[in-house]
């Protein structure tokens, strides 16, 4: 039983109608929307337009994450993991088009052999030449195309429900799969000592006799510090749920960091007495010189639209900003079933 709050209120005060999601891959579809850059992208059979050091190719994959597709490109175009780029981490159990760039230098007439032989692995939609390195948030959006299936509750409710969403959002959540199971990230940032990063950070990351420490160390506690602000991000996003004001133009909540929050007035002592029930992850962020960021509040799906292929199966599709999850949006109404965890857990077994 975790000890950590992992579901916040919703929007209409409870979740009208429960449904299954990844009943197989293809029942959610997610495209990155890359601009402006992305508009100089070709057909690949051809020359790749635009000019620059690195290759950017739209690939589409089907049971493979991110980080594994980066890994087996880095193999395919023999350049460090470090030189693949891209714009975020996609789920393995989908359908997803996504953005990577490769770091090939004066390699411009090998690229059509190297796509020939991504191609044999992964479908390449497009791609282009470019100067820089596609990092976190890069794209403009994603689009989704989703399938409910089982569906249960009321059809009015759930058509009313959807057209408030449309209108007004939901609360902007960061979904429980960054706290890790029962809150596991949560428990192990806790036991992070901050004074200890910092002397590595002074140290250039090099311990005793001056050799560089293991980098799997430093990405966890990256991952640990992210699940930290996150969860206080939700806990204070929950309060303005409660009192009605999270969907106010241009409401923002703190990412926390040194020194706390940005906000200032009645906002900063919310925010500050929320973060203050948790010592132990306030004391985090004391002494790590993390800035302070502020993330909207409401989020807002673009073009929602929906159909029902059947009366237990819904259809949506939307398009989201960047740092914005298609399973908050969802989760504002249905009780969710994610049947790919079921098949994830055989897989691992």
């Amino acid at each position: 039983m975790s000890l950590w709050r992992l579901d916040w209120p919703t929007s209409g005060g409870r979740r009208i109608a429960r449904a299954q999601l990844k009943t197989s891959a293809s029942d959610f579809f997610v495209e990155e929307v890359l601009e402006p850059a992305g508009s100089l992208a070709g057909d690949v059979s051809g020359e790749v337009p635009g000019s620059g050091e690195h290759l950017c190719l739209k690939l589409e994959k089907t049971g493979d994450n991110t980080e594994f597709v980066g890994r087996e490109l880095s193999r395919l175009a023999n350049c460090r993991s470090f030189d693949v780029g891209f714009c975020g981490l996609k789920d393995r159990h989908a359908v997803t088009r996504q953005w990577f760039s490769l770091y090939r230098p004066g390699r411009e007439a090998e690229d059509g052999g190297l796509i020939h032989e991504v191609a044999s692995r992964w479908p390449v939609l497009s791609g282009f030449r470019d100067a820089r390195k596609l990092r976190r948030g890069d794209h403009s959006g994603n689009r989704f195309v989703i399938v409910l299936r089982n569906v249960s509750g009321d059809r009015q409710a759930i058509e009313d429900a959807l057209q408030r969403l449309a209108t007004l959002g939901v609360p902007n959540y960061f979904g429980p799969q960054r706290f890790g199971r029962d809150g596991a990230n949560l428990d192990r940032a806790l036991h992070i000592d901050p004074s200890a990063l910092n002397r590595r950070s002074r140290s250039g990351g090099k311990g005793r006799g001056g050799k560089k420490r293991a980098g799997s160390e430093g990405t966890k506690n990256v991952l640990y510090f992210s699940a930290a602000r996150s969860w206080l991000f939700n806990e204070v996003l929950a309060a303005r749920v409660e009192d009605g004001s999270w969907a106010e133009a241009s409401a923002t909540g703190p990412l926390w960091g040194d020194g706390g929050t940005t906000a200032s007035g009645p906002q900063e002592a919310l925010e500050r007495n929320i973060v203050a029930r948790t010592p132990g992850l306030a004391e985090l962020f004391s002494v790590t010189r993390m800035k302070p960021e502020r993330r909207s509040l409401a989020a807002r799906p673009e073009d929602l639209l929906w159909q029902w292929q059947a009366d237990n199966c819904l259809e949506l599709a939307f398009c989201l900003s960047p740092g914005q999850y298609a399973t908050t949006i969802l989760n504002d109404i249905f009780e969710l079933e994610d049947m790919s965890l079921g098949r994830h857990n055989e897989q691992q077994g």
